[in-house]
């Protein structure tokens, strides 16, 4: 696995990664929690297959799940919202569920995409920049650049200006050590009120947590 600079991972304890041929840009900020992990994981078609990359300052909030079978490619400043699924594969044939189809169907997010709660998106669809995929929606179709898409299965419910000028997670990282700092103080005021006692209690009666 290979994990850029500067990243950010909160409560890494709930934070997976697993399988090959990971690859993730510098600035990531993944925000696990223990009743929403987030989790990044190779499933590959044999030992040594399968591939994620995700570019550079992406977000992935609290339950965001990407699982790759054969290869899933996350472009710049992309946010996954919670509860987001990233697949591509259905993990099994319907009339024999022991075995993958054959079909190849990667996932391709462009820059900038941003994925509302909850949202799916599912194998063999590539997403255009800028585009936004509303919360709960079912993506299982190509979605053009520079449009809000919602339901299930996700349909175009408006264009948006590619004219106007986009605000994005690269500006917020252009001072990649500046926003480590920023992190760091926000992990420690969240973090202010634990207690060495609270863990040892935590790890003897782990009903006590949240």
């Amino acid at each position: 696995m290979a994990l850029g600079d500067f990243h950010t991972i909160m409560k890494p304890w709930f934070v997976h990664i697993s399988g090959p041929n990971i690859e993730i840009g510098k600035c990531w900020t993944a925000i696990g929690e223990p009743d929403a992990r987030v989790t990044v994981a190779v499933w590959g078609r044999a030992e040594g297959q399968g591939r994620i990359k995700i570019g550079n300052n992406v977000l992935c909030s609290p339950g965001s799940r990407i699982s790759a079978c054969d290869e899933i490619v996350i472009g710049d400043a992309v946010m996954l919202a919670r509860d987001v699924y990233i697949t591509d594969s259905d993990w099994h044939t319907i009339y024999d569920r022991t075995k993958l189809a054959p079909e190849i169907t990667p996932v391709h997010i462009a820059d900038n995409v941003w994925l509302g709660d909850g949202a799916c998106v599912l194998k063999g669809v590539s997403i255009g920049e800028n585009s936004v995929v509303a919360a709960r929606a079912v993506v299982v179709k190509d979605v053009p650049a520079n449009v809000v898409v919602a339901g299930n299965p996700a349909r175009i419910v408006k264009e948006l200006d590619p004219a106007k000028e986009f605000v994005t997670r690269n500006e917020f990282f252009a001072d990649p050590t500046g926003s480590a700092a920023f992190f760091d103080s926000v992990e420690r005021q969240v973090l202010g009120e634990n207690r060495f006692w609270d863990w040892v209690l935590d790890i003897v009666r782990p009903t006590r947590r949240d």
